[in-house]
């Protein structure tokens, strides 16, 4: 896609949503880590609003995420009824603007939401009362999340489908140029782990909206430890609560909540995340299934973002360097990790 005017974009959406209210000026306050971008817009008058700019994957994709999040962001309760921010509605819908011009190849989407309070973020490395705290509050979140699964809209995208568009993606001339020295071992990587999601959680583990996403340390505690959020948006998908677990591992790992572009799975097995796990397992319970699917979360995260969607996500100097490690290292030290120390941990 070439070069676009994103700032012209966002005015051209919000003329579409609300031409009463003329935007003064926007920011760029993206991470830069993703295909998202992420912008500050101020109205005339100083009222603010989020807007966020895609052009990734499908359309109809992105209209069905926000529709998730706004759906859960308008169904939490107290206490964390403002921990997400809620999208902007129009005509009773999560309003999404379309800006597609056919001829050049352009399709471009933006979604805008009100900013939500934020706080300060903690120290990249927590203490272990921090940790603790943490664990119990993210088992609060998730039950709050599993109470409001009954009204969330049905989700077109399953761990599943996932792993099998990888699957498919490889025999594509595309795929198997991508992956073209290691084609057979991704695809016994993704066989592993369709066969083991079977096996371990299919119809015997409950799914309820989860974060699944890196930015998953913009949630943190606060000095009074209670939950809050840092940032404005983040990604939620219907999914095993454990497939969050890979995220809060690094946020509580001794290496401290920072930007990593590596994703070892030593912070699953750290003491550190024991702390997190048993304050966790006291609140909301953990169940021997999920425990033994925690490796194949973390096979899935390899699999469907560093693999998939790596070079999408990331830079392609890091995208290399990530898919590089996966081959020689994330996917051998999952055969050798062990659940066993978590179990007997947790008594379970």
């Amino acid at each position: 896609m070439r070069f676009l005017d994103y700032p012209s974009i966002i005015r051209f959406a919000w003329a579409d949503f609300d031409s009463s209210r003329p935007i003064d000026h926007i920011e760029d306050i993206s991470a830069r880590v993703s295909t998202n971008h992420v912008f500050r817009v101020t109205l005339e008058g100083g009222d603010r609003v989020i807007a966020k700019l895609s052009y990734f994957g499908k359309f109809e994709h992105f209209k069905e995420d926000h529709r998730l999040i706004h759906t859960l962001a308008n169904n939490l309760l107290y206490p964390f009824e403002n921990v997400l921010a809620k999208s902007l509605v129009k005509n009773n819908q999560v309003y999404v603007y379309r800006h597609r011009q056919e001829e050049e190849d352009i399709d471009v989407w933006v979604v805008f939401y009100n900013p939500i309070r934020v706080a300060e973020k903690l120290p990249r490395r927590l203490d272990e009362h921090h940790i603790r705290r943490l664990g119990s509050e993210i088992a609060r979140f998730h039950m709050a999340c599993s109470r409001v699964s009954t009204v969330m809209p049905k989700s077109s995208k399953t761990l599943r489908s996932d792993i099998q568009d990888l699957l498919a993606l490889l025999d594509t001339e595309t795929g198997r140029y991508e992956h073209r020295m290691n084609i057979e071992a991704l695809r016994k990587q993704c066989n592993a782990f369709l066969e083991n999601r079977r096996t371990i959680v299919e119809g015997a583990v409950e799914t309820i909206p989860v974060f699944l996403d890196w930015n998953i340390g913009n949630f943190s505690v606060t000095k009074e430890l209670e939950l809050f959020s840092r940032w404005d948006y983040d990604w939620f998908r219907i999914s095993y609560r454990v497939m969050d677990f890979y995220f809060f591992s690094r946020v509580c790992s001794d290496a401290g909540d920072r930007t990593v572009f590596s994703y070892l799975i030593n912070p699953l097995a750290e003491e550190r995340f024991g702390w997190f796990l048993e304050e966790y397992h006291k609140v909301y319970p953990l169940t021997r299934r999920e425990v033994l699917f925690l490796p194949e979360a973390y096979r899935f995260f390899i699999l469907n973002y560093v693999i998939k969607y790596g070079r999408y996500f990331f830079h392609r100097t890091y995208a290399t360097k990530l898919q590089s490690e996966a081959y020689h290292t994330y996917f051998p030290s999952i055969e050798h990790f062990s659940v066993e120390p978590i179990l007997e941990r947790l008594k379970l």
